[in-house]
């Protein structure tokens, strides 16, 4: 059975699409017209009524979360190294990271991004913008600290944590506030996702 990814580019349905890469994974992509307001109008919205990307359809399962469908995808179709197994030592870091990159860092990043890109200007509110920022780097330091002496946040291997974060750091990327925020081992570990034929793969569109 193949799954079927809606999919808008820059959008955390790069997240999905990078983990199917890395796991060689059959996929059918479903491109979004992303139309603010109504983000694949009439047809998407019966999919999600929220009109968020991404979304999935796996057989009879529809899930819209990206950080869940990470986990549904490394269990359903794993066992993979992407995804240490619970009794796994590394299995508390992995868990605790991969959902960082959403729970942790989304509220502080979305702001920031708002407050200086996306909103009209008339709009943003440089405290907010201000706040962010300040908390984003606090965010950046639990990162940093995950990586001293490692390549990666869990498991000393790629996994699906790093995919979660890695999508966090593309978004400061997309705003120009990653170099000036981030630490040289963040900037490295930058490096490394953004080698991966996966990342390649799932970024280019």
């Amino acid at each position: 059975m193949t799954i079927t990814i809606f999919h808008a580019p820059r959008t955390r349905s790069i997240r999905v699409r990078w983990l199917l890469e890395e796991m060689g994974l059959d996929y059918d992509l479903h491109r979004v017209e992303f139309t603010r307001g109504d983000v694949g109008g009439e047809d998407y919205r019966k999919i999600t009524p929220l009109q968020k990307v991404p979304a999935i359809k796996d057989g009879d399962v529809v899930m819209v979360e990206s950080i869940a469908i990470l986990q549904y995808i490394t269990r359903r179709y794993g066992p993979t190294e992407l995804a240490p197994m619970a009794e796994d030592a590394a299995y508390p870091d992995y868990l605790q990271y991969l959902h960082f990159g959403e729970s942790g860092m989304n509220i502080y990043v979305s702001m920031l991004l708002g407050h200086t890109a996306l909103l009209p200007e008339e709009q943003r509110v440089p405290g907010i913008a201000k706040w962010a920022e300040a908390e984003t780097r606090k965010c950046l330091g639990v990162i940093d600290h995950g990586l001293k002496g490692h390549d990666w946040l869990a498991a000393d291997r790629f996994t699906a944590a790093d995919i979660s974060v890695g999508y966090m750091l593309f978004l400061l990327k997309l705003i120009g506030k990653l170099e000036p925020t981030a630490t040289p081992a963040i900037m490295e570990y930058w490096e490394r996702l953004t080698a991966r034929e996966g990342w390649k793969a799932a970024a280019a569109d």
